[in-house]
C-alpha cells in the first residue's frame, strides 16, 4: 500500500484493475481504498456460489462489461452451451421457456442494456456485441466475431469489422439504436 498511492497520483488517468482470477483477498479492499475501478465481467462472477454476475449488484468504482477480447461475444457465447444458455435465459434475464436456439437482436440488446443500466462508473462493450443489437448489421455468424481465442493457437487477433466505420455511422438506424440505448439507461 506504499507504493501504489504515488503511482496513482503520478498521473491523470483512471485507472482499473484487472482483479479477476486467483487474486489476494486484500485486493478488493485496497483498490476501494485507491478508488482503482475493479472489472465485472458477466460470465466470470468473482463469487464462486454464482453462475454469472449480475451487472445491477456492480460497485460504481467498476468496468462492467458482457465480454473481453479472449472470450466469445455474447452471441457466440449464446451457442456454446445450451444449458447455461437456458439458465441465464430464465434467471438473469427472467424470461420463461425455452431459450431461442440463437442470439436474436432483442436478446442481445437486453443484454447490453443490462450493463448501461448498471451503477458501475463506466460500461464497455466489443464492438461486435454492439452490432449483435442490429440483425441488418451483425456478422452472419457469430464463430466470425472473435478476437482471440487463448486455447486456440491459430485464433489470434485475426478480428477485422465485416464494413466500414463510416458505414456504421452512416447506418442512421443503428446510430440511433445505441444512441437511444445510452440515452434511456442515462449515461448520455
Amino acid at each position: 500500500m506504499q507504493k501504489l498511492p504515488f503511482l496513482k497520483e503520478s498521473t491523470n488517468m483512471l485507472i482499473c484493475g484487472e482483479d479477476l482470477g486467483m487474486v489476494p483477498h486484500c485486493v478488493p479492499d485496497v483498490m476501494q481504498q485507491t478508488g482503482i475501478l475493479s472489472l465485472e465481467i458477466q460470465r466470470m462472477p468473482k463469487d464462486p456460489n454464482k453462475s454469472f454476475f449480475n451487472p445491477a449488484d456492480s460497485p460504481y468504482l467498476a468496468v462492467v462489461t458482457p465480454s473481453t477480447h479472449d472470450m466469445s461475444t455474447i452471441r457466440g457465447w449464446w451457442e456454446e452451451n445450451s444449458q447455461r444458455t437456458q439458465y441465464f435465459y430464465n434467471h438473469e434475464m427472467h424470461q420463461w421457456g425455452d431459450a431461442p436456439q440463437f442470439c436474436e437482436a432483442w436478446i442481445n440488446r437486453a443484454i447490453v442494456e443490462q450493463h448501461l443500466n448498471s451503477p458501475a462508473m463506466w460500461s464497455i462493450f466489443q464492438i461486435q456485441d454492439l452490432m449483435g443489437m442490429s440483425e441488418m448489421i451483425r456478422r452472419t455468424h457469430p464463430g466470425d466475431e472473435r478476437i482471440n481465442d487463448p486455447a486456440n493457437p491459430k485464433n489470434y487477433w485475426q478480428y477485422r469489422m465485416h464494413i466500414k466505420v463510416e458505414e456504421l455511422i452512416d447506418n442512421k438506424a443503428f446510430t440511433t439504436l445505441i444512441r437511444d440505448a445510452i440515452v434511456n439507461a442515462g449515461r448520455a
